[in-house]
C-alpha cells in the first residue's frame, strides 16, 4: 500500500485526544491493557494541512464530546433497567430567553420517543435487538413520537424539533438539525402531526438518508403568541442514528433481505483459517447488539477525532475503522502480535468474539493485547454491522504480502535452490482474513459500487497510516491498481504471481520458475443463512489462466515497481511436481510426499530432488529447516514416482509455533533439459474441538447449564489452561481458569448462564494454554421467551467474571 504520493491523502486533523472523565460501567478488562501513544495525531499524519485547522471549529476540538457515544456513553441509560419504556417529563424550566414560563405559552411537559424494544420505532428500524433503552434509528426512515403539552396544540403554534451532535453544532455541517413541524425541512428532514388529542401531540418524523451517524441530543422549541419555550436537554432523550441498508436512498442500501439478515443482523458467524487443502473453521461472536458495543463503536470514531460532519459518509467511516481497529499509529483497539509470546495479554487464538475486546477498549481507552488477522477482521465486522453497514468476514488462502509494490511474490534461492531467507522479504500467508462491506462509491467512476475490501490488519502503510480500503472488488478483479484505496496491495494479495529467482555463479539472479496459480487460490466467506462456506473467488479475480485474468495481471504489473519482470523468463518444462501431505493431528506422526511426473513421451528424465521442511507462522515467516532429504529419481517416459519423507512427533515437537503449520520447500534440477523445479507447500496439524452439550431447555431469565468436554491430544501436560465462554443474548464474555490437564487426559466442566434474549443463539467456547491453542467449540441454543415478555436484559446473563478458577467436574484417562 506504499503506492507513492496521493492526491486523496487525509481530510482530517485533530488536536491530541484527551480521555473523558466519565467512568464506564462495563466489565473489568483483561490485566495489563497497555497503550502506546504516537507523537503526532492520526489525522495530522494523514494530512498535514488538516492539522493546522483552528481549534475553534467543532470538528477539530480537543477531544470527544460526551454526547457522541464516547467512553462514558455506556452509562447513558441513567440507571434504568433495559427493556423499560422511559417517558421524559419536563422539569418546568424554560431554556429559552429569560427562562420565564408565561401564561399561554406552549410548554412541552414531556416526550415519549417510543423507544422500547417492543415499540413500533425499534421494530420498524430493525434495532429491537440492541440491548439499549434509548431510541436507535436508521437514517432515511420515519419514526414516531408523542409530545406532552401544557395545553392543546393550536394551528397558530409553531413546534420545532432540534437535534445536536458535536461540541459546536452547526446547521451547515449537519451537526445541528432543525425540523419545523408541518413544514418541509432541509436535506430530507421533516415532521408532520399525525394526531392532536387534548394535550398530546403525535408526530411522524422523517430523517435524512444522508444524516450523520452517531448519538444526538434531542430537544423541542415552541413559539406561541405568549412567547418562546425551549425544552431543556434530557439525557433520556438521546437518539442514536445509524446507516440504513433498508433505505434505497442511503448509499449503503442492500436490495436483498437475506443479505441484510446475514450481513447486518446476524450476531455470529464463521471464520475460516488453515490452508486451502486443510480448511479450519471457528465460530465468532460479533455481538454487535450487546449493551455497550454501540457506544464502543462511536467511541472509536471519537478517539481519533473524526469530524462529526464527515460521519455520514460510509467510505470515510470504514476507512477510519480500518485504521483504528489496530493500535499502530494512535492507540487503536487491538495490539497486533505475531511473535508467539502472549504472556502479557491474550493469545489471539483464545478470543471467541469481539464483545470483550470492544468493552475493554471502551472502558479503559487502552489498546487490548493481542490480535492477529482474524481478530482484527472479526472486530471490524462487529463495528461495521453495529453502525449499519452490510459486512462479512472473508478469508483468502495463500495470501501474498508484497513489500516493494512489484505486484509479484519474489522468492530467492542459492545455487543449490536452498531458500535465501535474508532476501525473502515478500511472504505468502497461509491465509489472511479481511472484510467486505457494501456501499456505493460516489468518489469513483461508475461501475465500482458494491462490495469493498476493508482490512484492519496492520501490514503496510497507506498515506502514512496503517489502514487499508475501502477498495472496490471490481478494481481488484480487473487489475485497475490506480483506483483508490490501496488496490495495488490488495491485488497482489489475491492475484500476483510467485516468481522464483536462483543465484547464478557470478552472483546475479535469474528467474527459473513462475508459478501463476499460487496466490489467492481460494477466497471464502460464510454462506447466507447457513454455516456452510461460500466460494467468492470469482468476485475477486477472473478464472486462473483465462485471457481476462492474464490481462488483469499485466495491467497491474505495468503499474508496479518491476514492470519488465517477465522479460528474463525462459523455461522448458516437461517434468511436473505435486506435493501431498496426509491429514495429521497434533501429537501424531505424519508423512509428506512429492510426486514427480515425466510428461515427455519419448525421453527419460533424471531429477535431482531436494526437500527442506520447516515450521512456519501462518504469515509465511518460517523457522529454520529441521529436516531435509535429497534424492535422485529417474523417470521413464510418461512415468511417475513418489518420494516420501516421514516426520515423527518427536522431530517436529521442539519447533512447533502457532497454528501448527509447516512449510515444505521442494526444489529440483532435471539433468537432461536443465529444467528447474520449485514448489512450496504448506500444511497444518489439526487440533481437537471442544464438545458442548446443553443440559436442559433454555428460557429467558432462567438459569441454564452447559457441559464442556475436552481431551488433550498430546502426551504432555497442558499448563495454565484457560477457557473462554461467550454468546450474544446468552453469556457476557467469561474467563475460566482450570489449571493443568495431564497428557491424553479428558476433562469435563459445567457452567451456568442466564439467557437475556430469545431466539436461536450461539454459545462459543475456546481453550488456550502455552502448549496448545486454536481449540474451539460451539453449540446452538434455542431460547424460549420468558412468560408474557419479549425478554428482559438482566445482570445474571450479562455478568463478566474474569479469572474465575473452575474445578473439574470429572477427569478421565485416554
Amino acid at each position: 500500500m506504499t503506492d507513492g504520493p496521493r492526491s486523496d491523502v487525509g481530510r482530517w486533523g485533530v488536536s491530541p485526544w484527551q480521555p473523558p472523565t466519565t467512568p464506564s460501567p462495563e466489565p473489568e478488562p483483561e490485566p495489563d491493557r497497555r497503550s502506546r501513544r504516537g507523537s503526532r495525531s492520526f489525522w495530522a499524519r494523514c494530512c498535514s494541512c488538516c492539522s493546522c485547522r483552528s481549534g475553534a471549529d467543532d470538528d477539530w476540538g480537543t477531544g470527544p464530546h460526551r454526547d457522541s457515544g464516547s467512553r462514558g456513553g455506556g452509562s447513558s441509560s441513567g440507571g434504568r433497567r433495559p427493556g423499560s419504556r422511559p417517558i421524559s417529563r419536563g422539569s418546568g424550566v424554560n431554556a429559552a430567553g429569560d427562562g420565564a414560563i408565561r401564561e399561554g405559552m406552549l410548554v412541552v411537559t414531556g416526550v415519549d420517543l417510543m423507544c422500547s424494544r417492543s415499540d413500533q420505532n425499534r421494530r420498524e428500524h430493525h434495532t429491537d435487538e440492541f440491548e439499549y433503552d434509548e431510541l436507535i434509528l436508521r437514517r432515511g426512515q420515519p419514526f414516531h413520537m408523542v409530545l406532552f403539552l401544557s395545553r392543546p396544540y393550536e394551528s397558530s403554534d409553531r413546534v420545532i424539533l432540534e437535534l445536536h451532535i458535536g461540541n459546536n453544532p452547526e446547521v451547515g455541517k449537519g451537526t445541528h438539525v432543525i425540523i419545523p413541524v408541518g413544514k418541509g425541512g432541509s436535506g430530507g428532514w421533516k415532521a408532520q402531526v399525525t394526531k392532536s388529542s387534548g394535550q398530546n401531540l403525535n408526530l411522524r418524523v422523517h430523517t435524512s438518508p444522508n444524516a450523520i451517524i452517531g448519538k444526538f441530543q434531542f430537544t423541542v422549541r415552541t413559539h406561541s403568541e405568549a412567547g418562546e419555550f425551549l425544552l431543556p436537554f434530557d439525557p433520556h432523550n438521546e437518539i442514536y442514528i445509524l446507516f440504513n441498508p433498508w433505505c434505497p436512498e442511503d448509499i449503503v442500501y442492500v436490495d436483498r433481505e437475506d443479505w441484510r439478515q446475514e450481513y447486518v443482523l446476524n450476531e455470529s458467524g464463521r471464520i475460516y483459517y488453515g490452508t486451502e487443502a486443510q480448511i479450519g473453521e471457528r465460530t465468532w461472536n460479533y455481538g454487535q447488539f450487546d449493551h455497550g458495543v454501540l457506544d464502543a463503536c462511536l467511541y472509536i470514531l471519537d478517539r481519533r477525532g473524526m469530524p462529526y460532519g464527515g460521519r455520514g459518509d460510509p467510505v470515510s467511516v470504514s476507512r477510519v475503522i480500518s485504521a483504528m481497529v489496530n493500535s499502530l499509529d494512535d492507540n487503536g483497539v487491538l495490539i497486533g502480535n505475531w511473535s508467539g509470546d502472549y504472556s502479557r495479554g491474550t493469545n489471539p487464538s483464545a478470543w471467541v468474539g469481539s464483545v470483550e475486546i470492544l468493552l475493554s477498549y471502551l472502558r479503559t481507552g487502552s489498546s487490548v493485547p493481542y490480535g492477529q488477522c482474524w481478530v482484527f477482521a472479526g472486530v471490524t465486522t462487529s463495528v461495521l454491522r453495529c453502525l449499519g453497514l452490510a459486512t462479512r468476514t472473508v478469508t483468502n488462502f495463500n495470501s501474498a504480502h508484497d513489500t516493494d509494490t512489484s505486484l509479484t511474490m519474489d522468492i530467492y534461492f542459492d545455487e543449490n535452490m536452498k531458500p535465501l531467507e535474508h532476501l525473502n522479504h515478500d511472504s505468502v500467508w497461509n491465509f489472511h482474513v479481511w472484510n467486505d462491506c457494501w456501499m456505493k462509491r460516489p468518489d469513483l467512476p461508475s461501475g465500482f459500487d458494491g462490495w469493498q475490501v476493508v482490512d484492519a490488519t496492520p501490514q503496510e502503510t497507506s498515506s502514512g497510516i496503517f489502514c487499508c480500503g475501502p477498495c472496490s472488488l471490481q478494481s481488484i478483479k480487473n487489475g485497475l491498481v490506480y483506483m483508490k484505496y490501496d488496490t495495488p496491495f490488495i491485488f497482489a494479495e489475491v492475484n500476483s504471481d510467485k516468481v522464483y529467482w536462483q543465484r547464478q555463479d557470478d552472483g546475479s539472479f535469474k528467474i527459473v520458475y513462475v508459478e501463476e496459480k499460487a496466490i489467492g487460490t481460494l477466497i471464502v466467506t460464510k454462506a447466507i443463512g447457513s454455516n456452510m462456506q461460500e466460494d467468492v473467488t470469482h468476485l475477486y479475480k477472473h478464472p486462473e489462466g483465462s485471457e481476462a485474468e492474464r490481462k488483469a495481471v499485466e495491467t497491474a504489473t505495468a503499474h508496479g515497481s518491476k514492470p519488465n519482470v517477465y522479460a528474463t523468463r525462459d523455461s522448458a518444462e516437461d517434468v511436473a511436481i505435486q506435493v501431498e501431505a496426509q491429514d495429521a493431528v497434533m501429537g501424531q506422526d505424519l508423512a509428506v510426499s512429492v510426486v514427480l511426473t515425466n510428461r515427455s513421451s519419448s525421453s527419460s528424465r533424471t531429477v535431482k530432488l531436494h526437500l527442506y521442511l520447516s515450521v512456519t507462522f501462518y504469515t509465511g515467516v518460517t523457522g529454520s529447516v529441521f529436516k531435509e532429504n535429497k534424492k535422485e529419481v529417474v523417470l521413464a517416459p510418461g512415468a511417475s514416482d513418489r518420494v516420501t519423507m516421514p516426520v515423527a512427533y518427536q522431530e517436529y515437537k521442539p519447533h512447533l509455533v502457532d497454528q501448527g503449520a509447516m512449510l515444505l520447500n521442494v526444489s529440483g534440477h532435471v539433468k537432461e533439459s536443465g529444467q528447474v523445479l520449485a514448489k512450496q507447500h504448506t500444511f497444518r496439524l489439526r487440533t481437537p474441538d471442544l464438545s458442548l452439550t446443553l443440559l436442559g431447555a433454555a428460557m429467558v431469565g432462567q438459569e441454564c447449564e452447559v457441559q464442556i468436554v475436552f481431551k488433550n491430544p498430546l502426551p504432555i501436560t497442558l499448563t495454565n489452561v484457560v477457557f473462554r465462554l461467550e454468546g450474544s443474548g446468552l453469556q457476557r464474555p467469561k474467563i475460566l481458569n482450570v489449571g493443568d490437564i495431564g497428557g491424553n487426559e479428558t476433562v469435563t466442566l459445567r457452567q451456568t448462564f442466564v439467557p437475556v434474549r430469545p431466539g436461536p443463539r450461539q454459545l462459543i467456547a475456546s481453550l488456550d494454554s502455552p502448549q496448545l491453542s486454536q481449540v474451539h467449540g460451539v453449540i446452538q441454543v434455542d431460547v424460549a421467551p420468558a412468560s408474557g415478555s419479549r425478554g428482559v436484559f438482566s445482570d445474571a446473563g450479562g455478568s463478566s467474571r474474569s479469572g474465575e478458577t473452575i474445578p473439574m467436574a470429572s477427569r478421565g484417562g485416554a
